[in-house]
């Protein structure tokens, strides 16, 4: 696929499209969440950077959406089922379902639907989606302690590209190598050459570590892993509260696999649940403060020895100490030796005990209270800062270790997590859709697809049909489901659609733009039954408010000037265009644009109050349809909400003379109506 050659997608765009692993695998399934993660991509524009990709890829001119009241009616109807989604990913996923003329491109998503309508949509599985979000990539990842060298100028502008996480070194020789492992933690040298020889430090050769970049940089994976952590967590719950099965092969050993090696991570990507490096990094954190205390419980336990102590000195004695300029340390010596060995004791079984030491560190340990007496007792710093790069060189060491080998067992796993989080995010809109069928009982509409379809698979074509609706509800009305008549309507080619004020006929409007959206669209319809053509586009013309100036007026003649000239494949909804202009010249107008229609083979319904006069102007036998209100009960209106076919409905006034006449033995009231008749 072509990038540049997707609708909005320029030349920068494509770049940054290239960078994914399989951006067209991404673009033609609409996998919003894999575009999002090209740089500079937000998921909105993912959406309708997919929606474009999709449309090339079956042909789609576009514009299905005629006028602004269909785009509407779309947007009403998209956030129906948006708001039947729990995820961010969902609702703009769904945004890459449209309206399309394309039988293609309608069986393509008619295929995905029928799948989803048979989901439960199951509480916990909604709960457990709470907590599914698209894969992140992490944020840069630089590794300090560590670093890579090389003799070769050529294999250091490799490594740079390879292994981005490290610093890469140049060196001559092995001194060189020598210099850098004073200086960090690890150096691995690129260069066989190196092989054997004797550097103090860790100094690792490994001529073909930028073939594998994970045992350099275990960091890498267990960066993502820890990034995505508790949203591939969340995904494998919904794996399980939905008993999805159709994950490549993964089954519960798997996600059992995956969940022991998050567990073994931490949330800033260092490993975890390894008692020993616990262990290690407690005693380097809490060295000083332990060596603190034990010095503090030395002098502690002197103290209280002297206080106890009776020290008697002879004279001759103390003339020898002071002669020889001896100070308390001597007569420690002399006087309280026990005393100060068993204090020096406690310090270091203190120190050793406090920071859990094995036998190995605890000698280290005991060097940091010497022998001689001291009063009072002092750490030897010199053996603690042994003590701490001999712990923290331990601890790095195995640090390292225990990240290489989770890196190894995650990094296999990286494509599994990646498939959960996809297959839960999509069973996120496979459930949306569900919801959707259920809360407002929708069925699949069937399609009768005409000549240049079969031919084509996507053409244009005249029909017969055009649509019929059995038990329809308009999802767009605010009332509860349960509250809304159901509608039955049927129109082939050109029709005018009457009725009282307030009596459902802008409702019927909008159930036709609903049921034939939704259909195009590749959805389930509110309704029990539905059969229609597959039309081209949608024209729908919401009632305009108050007369129109010439300007307007001439531009909307026009927009049916076009529609007329080629309306083959549309259908035209039309909510009282009688109030553009005056009732004569409006009725004149509208019954030249039905002949054009007609003449062309469109489907078409007009709703107008002045359709007795409209039918006679028009120059062919137009279909009148009509909204009957069967009387008036408690001065209500009521009404059969289903159009009744080729019936001129009766006036809310005629109505209303109609009931004065039988209440009343005047003559004045049949009079008046008798001028309906």
């Amino acid at each position: 696929m072509e990038l540049e050659s997707i609708p909005g997608v320029g030349e920068k765009t494509a770049r940054a499209l290239a960078e994914l692993d399989d951006p067209e695998r991404a673009l033609r399934s609409g996998d919003v969440a894999a575009i999002a993660r090209a740089p500079g991509i937000t998921q909105g524009r993912a959406a309708r950077i997919a929606r474009g990709a999709i449309r090339r890829e079956h042909g789609d001119p576009g514009g299905f959406l005629a006028t602004d009241r269909a785009r509407e009616i779309y947007r009403d109807l998209l956030s129906l089922l948006q708001a039947r989604t729990v995820t961010r990913y969902a609702a703009q996923r769904l945004e890459t379902i449209y309206p399309s003329p394309c039988r293609s491109r309608i069986e393509e998503v008619r295929a995905f639907t029928e799948a989803a309508i048979e989901r439960d949509p199951d509480p916990r599985v909604r709960e457990a989606l709470e907590g599914v979000e698209p894969l992140e990539r992490p944020g840069d990842v630089r590794v300090r302690e560590r670093c890579l060298a090389t003799t070769d100028a050529e294999r250091y502008a490799q490594a740079r590209d390879a292994i981005p996480e490290l610093s890469v070194e140049v060196v001559e020789d092995a001194q060189g190598l020598a210099e850098l492992a004073r200086g960090y933690a690890t150096v691995v040298a690129l260069d066989e050459e190196f092989a054997g020889v004797a550097v103090d430090g860790d100094v690792q050769v490994q001529p073909d570590a930028l073939e594998n970049p994970a045992d350099v940089v275990p960091e890498r994976p267990l960066a993502f892993f820890a990034r995505n952590r508790d949203r591939i967590r969340a995904a494998i719950h919904v794996h399980r509260a939905a008993d999805l099965a159709s994950l490549d092969g993964l089954d519960e050993s798997d996600l059992e696999a995956l969940e022991d090696g998050l567990a073994r991570l931490s949330e800033d990507g260092t490993v975890a649940g390894d008692e020993e490096l616990d262990r290690l990094t407690t005693a380097v954190d809490d060295l000083d403060a332990a060596a603190g205390t034990a010095e503090s419980v030395a002098n502690d336990r002197l103290r209280e020895a002297i206080r106890e102590q009776d020290v008697t000195i002879e004279g001759a004695d103390l003339l020898s100490l002071v002669e020889r300029g001896a100070g308390v340390d001597s007569l420690l010596s002399r006087e309280l030796a026990d005393e100060y060995a068993a204090a020096i004791e406690t310090a270091r079984e203190h120190l050793v005990d406090a920071l859990d030491l094995d036998p190995g560190e605890a000698e280290l340990a005991r060097r940091a209270f010497g022998e001689e007496p001291t009063f009072p007792v002092e750490r030897d710093e010199d053996a603690l800062s042994r003590l701490r790069e001999e712990l923290t060189a331990t601890k790095e060491r195995r640090a390292a270790r225990l990240k290489r080998e989770l890196a190894a067992d995650l990094a296999d796993r990286r494509k599994a997590a990646e498939t959960l989080v996809r297959e839960a995010l999509e069973l996120d809109v496979e459930l949306a859709v569900a919801r959707f069928a259920r809360d407002l009982e929708c069925t699949m509409p069937e399609f009768v697809w005409d000549d240049a379809d079969e031919e084509r698979g996507d053409g244009t074509g005249g029909s017969s049909v055009g649509f019929e609706i059995e038990g329809g509800r308009s999802p767009l009305l605010e009332e509860p489901l349960s509250e809304i008549d159901p509608v039955d309507y049927e129109v082939r080619g050109v029709a005018l659609l009457s009725g009282v004020n307030s009596g459902g006929k802008t409702s019927t409007l909008d159930l036709v733009a609903s049921v034939v959206v939704l259909a195009h669209m590749g959805l389930p319809v509110p309704a029990d039954q539905v059969t229609l053509r597959r039309f081209d586009d949608l024209h729908y013309h919401a009632k305009t408010q108050g007369t129109l100036d010439a300007g307007a007026f001439e531009a909307t003649v026009r927009q049916f000037a076009d529609l007329a000239e080629g309306g083959e494949g549309s259908l035209v909804l039309v909510d009282e265009l009688e109030s553009i202009t005056e009732p004569g010249a409006s009725a004149k107008i509208i019954a030249g644009i039905l002949e054009a229609l007609h003449e062309n083979g469109a489907t078409a319904v007009f709703v107008s109050h002045l359709a007795d006069e409209i039918r006679e102007m028009a120059g062919f036998d137009v279909t009148v349809d009509g909204i009957e209100a069967v009387g008036l009960v408690n001065g209500e209106l009521e009404v059969n909400r289903s159009p009744v076919k080729d019936h001129l409905a009766r006036s809310t006034p005629e109505l209303i003379v109609e009931k004065l006449a039988g209440d009343s033995e005047l003559g004045f009231y049949d009079r008046l109506l008798e001028k309906f008749d």
